[in-house]
């Protein structure tokens, strides 16, 4: 495809272009060093996994995309490979810029996420109501539950860590908050006398307030025998069969938190008062809701009155909720399909605006709540719930339930949240127990990007007999690695949160996100007001000069910064190193967390 010729790729050179011409360069503190470092073998693989990564997703986008960046497939309405599958199919690209790698990796997925965005405008449904203007109304999901709305806004949502000054970005980004707050007619999803979003079906064209039917959720029927249908139906029948038991929508869900990555979004571009408000008086009320319920986030408040679970008190209702556990008709057996995990992204957001803990806190007292129901088995053993419905907690298991305790580690560093988090390479590489993890981990996605390639290379699937998620698995974009090793990040995954990372880096003279070329970067330590950073340059006769931030969108101030024993003070959310060729250093960092306003502004435009 001729990728120079299309308008994204003119916006985002137009754009490059202004921040040059009219933006000063950063005033932020200045550490140099010329301290020789012989080259790390992470700092060589970490430059391998941003180099190789791009010709093969810019392969991967010639095969299923074409020169419109229309995805090449069957185009389906449905949860199950419906237009959010479309658009994960590139996921984990905006990081993969973020973090230093081609500028071509985000101007060929603008190219495919725009042209996605008018394809699905352009296609209809025949006898699904809600898909009949268009899959996507405005632009956005016509109507959805945010479990498939996250997942389909998963890129999106991470756009503002490269491309915040891009006006489509900045246009999409308002508009779209403004459809949860009240601001759009067509899309009354939300009561602001409640502070509740109306049903957890929602979206441009507003929320459904009566039963859904399988055919809402499924889309309209076809040909299943000519698919390979990932969910393992071998026919339409199975799959309205599948959608049968999740007729109850109406009423504010805790799915719904994960809506408020709009508004947040929103808020980051220009700090405007409205988002802010808007965030905190939504899940202030949830919170309210929680203290209500005995410290347990509802899945069902009634829309009519916000009255928690209804006349019938079901706070466990609605599809997805704690109750919620349906036969599954192609094993024949029944599933917990509780999505609260979901939810937890409204919990990051509100915290990354206000910088108030209390939303951490009320997560934590949830796990407390839920396993304090525990009960012990015959064998003598400890059970704990992970479901409720109207016979009481069940979904029994022999672990306690730690949903969302990573990300209350992460917020707080308290010992008590990280005793509740299981251990893994990267936490134990963190506290000094697993020091190989780098490199091992590092080769470990240098495999899986080479296995995606070879599967997408093998695939003989042509577009009409191809569903949207039929070529997810061979997305070769691999940087969970680096964005635990470079960032000191929890890499997001399908809810459509936005970051959670440590630090983040920018390279001043090209004006972009990401480490410079040649830099390697190894947050080794994580602590409640220290982080400890190890910065290379691999270049043997250049000075690259990066920026960096303390957090993903500038929310941890940096007060000092130790090298070579010497202290420097900062006082700001970054400041900028200037490396010697073949230099490197352990930085380590004093920091405020969430002590500013966030923002997706780069250092030198704020």
């Amino acid at each position: 495809m001729n990728l120079a010729s299309q308008r994204p790729y003119r916006l985002f050179t137009a754009v490059s272009l202004l921040v040059l011409a009219r933006l000063a360069a950063a005033t932020a503190p200045v550490v140099a060093i010329d301290t020789p470092m012989p080259a790390p073998e992470w700092a060589r693989l970490e430059r391998r996994l941003l180099a190789e990564q791009v010709p093969l997703c810019l392969e991967f986008a010639g095969k299923y995309y074409d020169d419109r960046g229309y995805v090449q497939c069957f185009l389906r309405w449905g949860a199950n490979d419906g237009p959010d599958d479309a658009f994960e199919n590139t996921a984990d690209w905006p990081q993969l810029h973020a973090l230093g790698a081609s500028d071509e990796i985000m101007r060929v997925f603008l190219h495919t996420w725009n042209g996605m965005i008018r394809q699905y405008s352009e296609a209809r449904t025949v006898e699904t109501p809600a898909g009949r203007e268009g899959m996507l109304f405005k632009e956005f999901p016509a109507q959805s539950d945010w479990m498939h709305h996250g997942e389909a806004m998963r890129t999106f949502n991470l756009l503002g860590l490269s491309t915040p000054q891009l006006p489509i970005y900045q246009e999409r980004a308002r508009r779209w908050a403004g459809l949860y707050m009240g601001e759009d007619p067509d899309a009354p999803n939300y009561d602001p006398g409640l502070k509740l979003i109306r049903s957890m079906q929602n979206g441009s064209k507003g929320p459904m307030l009566r039963p859904a039917t399988a055919l809402d959720w499924v889309g309209d029927p076809f040909d299943v025998s000519r698919f390979d249908a990932v969910h393992g139906e071998s026919t339409y029948a199975q799959f309205l069969q599948h959608y049968d038991p999740y007729h109850d929508v109406a009423g504010d869900h805790f799915l719904n938190l994960v809506a408020t990555t709009l508004p947040t979004n929103a808020y980051l571009l220009a700090n405007e008062a409205k988002y802010k408000q808007w965030l905190v008086d939504y899940m202030d009320a949830w919170l309210a809701r929680m203290s209500a319920n005995g410290d347990v986030i509802p899945s069902y408040v009634d829309y009519r009155d916000g009255r928690i679970g209804g006349p019938q008190n079901k706070w466990w209702g609605n599809a997805y909720g704690w109750g919620f556990s349906p036969l599954n008709p192609v094993t024949g057996r029944q599933e917990n399909r509780n999505r609260i995990a979901r939810a937890i992204v409204g919990f990051h957001n509100a915290l990354l605006v206000t910088g108030d803990q209390k939303y951490t806190d009320a997560w934590r007292a949830m796990i407390k709540a839920v396993n304090s129901h525990a009960r012990t088995a015959p064998d003598g053993t400890r059970e704990y719930p992970t479901m409720f419905g109207a016979e009481g907690w069940y979904g029994w298991q022999r672990t306690p339930w730690n949903v969302g305790a990573l990300e209350v580690w992460y917020w707080s560093q308290r010992a008590d949240d990280r005793a509740r988090v299981r251990d893994s390479e990267w936490l134990m590489y963190l506290e000094g127990k697993n020091p190989g993890f780098p490199e091992e981990a590092l080769r470990r996605d240098l495999t899986s990007m080479a296995r995606r390639a070879e599967g997408f290379r093998r695939d003989k699937s042509t577009a009409d007999r191809r569903l949207a998620d039929n070529m997810m698995n061979y997305n070769p974009a691999s940087v969970v690695a680096l964005q635990q090793l470079m960032w000191g990040a929890i890499p997001p995954g399908r809810a459509g949160e936005l970051m959670n990372a440590r630090l983040r880096y920018f390279d001043p003279e090209r004006k972009r996100a990401g480490v410079p070329e040649d830099v390697g970067a190894l947050v080794s330590e994580l602590g409640e007001t220290r982080t400890v950073v190890t910065l290379v340059n691999l270049s043997a006769t250049a000075t690259r000069t990066v920026v960096v931030q303390g957090g993903a969108y500038g929310e941890h101030r940096i007060a000092s910064v130790e090298v070579n024993g010497r202290d420097q003070t900062v006082g700001e959310r970054d400041f900028t190193v200037r490396l010697a060729p073949g230099a490197g250093a352990r930085l380590a960092l004093t920091m405020k967390r969430y002590a500013s306003p966030p923002t997706v502004r780069p250092p030198w435009a704020r």
